[in-house]
């Protein structure tokens, strides 16, 4: 293949391009960095100013510390059941509805679909909301975190069209080779459906392990509160009740330690899902969103 031959000035773009990627990638890469290397610094490095390029010597104590506190741990398990089960349930319902409204034959079809889009531009609010969540007995409950977001119009619109997009014809021989209607659903649509599935996961999931606006409305109980909400009050509030009951000492570990560790470990479960759905996910969004 002959190979196109750039011009000193494409050339030149090219260059600045880098250059510019490049600092925007050390703009973004570097508070992150600097977070991770200050959750394993000693109290003398972490009141250190300047820049931090890795801790000289490593100290886990703020892991350890962050680890064995039981404020930590209720407020992760919380927030991770309802990331599992809360997406879980998102991808099977916004999956099943979405199924439904791609059939042209649907009664009442186009009604339905637009009763779906208007709830995007106008809602209650949130004390309707509230008022609902109160009226179903969910308040306290960890069911309230969870069933209010079970399915939403934007993944329902999405799903929708990523499976309108899939050929007739699949489903069609299914049928003829007489495939039950739950065979067809699970069986035959879904594995075709990994991609727009797999994109409904990643944004449930993401919105699940960071919500904690609904915990401080709803939840009650300290033992359901969630580790995003735990991480607010320790970050935004500044409450040093809540970093004296993760025993933090000043002598051998600085606050800004412990809140630098308790970041780390709370974005990553995000961090390391990302990767193993990032190749559905460009597909996945640009089928969804092309067909009307």
């Amino acid at each position: 293949m002959k190979r196109i031959k750039r011009s000193g000035l494409g050339l030149s773009f090219d260059y600045i391009n880098y250059f510019f990627m490049g600092l925007a990638l050390l703009t973004f890469l570097y508070p992150f960095w600097d977070t991770l290397v200050l959750s394993f610094s000693t109290p003398v490095q972490a009141q250190r100013l300047g820049f931090r390029l890795y801790p000289r010597p490593m100290s886990f104590a703020a892991y350890n510390t962050v680890f064995s506190s039981s404020v930590i741990a209720i407020g992760y398990m919380n927030t991770l059941f309802r990331t599992v089960i809360g997406t879980f349930l998102h991808v099977i319902v916004t999956y099943c509805g979405a199924y439904a409204l791609s059939k042209r034959n649907l009664p009442f079809r186009t009604s339905i679909t637009f009763l779906i889009l208007f709830t995007m531009f106008f809602n209650g609010g949130l004390i309707a909301t509230y008022l609902n969540i109160k009226s179903l007995g969910l308040l306290g409950s960890r069911w309230a975190l969870i069933l209010p977001l079970t399915t939403s119009a934007w993944s329902l619109v999405i799903a929708r069209n990523f499976i309108m997009a899939i050929p007739q014809d699949l489903e069609d021989a299914a049928i003829m080779d007489g495939a039950h209607p739950l065979v067809l659903i699970f069986k035959i649509m879904m594995p075709v459906s990994k991609p727009i599935l797999a994109v409904l996961a990643l944004w449930m999931a993401v919105g699940h392990w960071n919500a904690w606006f609904d915990a401080l409305i709803y939840i009650t109980s300290d033992k359901k509160t969630v580790l995003q909400l735990i991480l607010r009050k320790i970050l935004i509030e500044q409450r040093q009740d809540m970093i004296e009951n993760l025993a933090v000492s000043t002598n051998t570990l600085t606050p800004e330690a412990i809140k630098a560790a308790t970041i780390i470990v709370s974005i990553g479960p995000i961090i390391l899902m990302y990767p193993f759905l990032q190749k559905y996910f460009v597909k996945g969004i640009l089928i969804g969103s092309l067909k009307g």
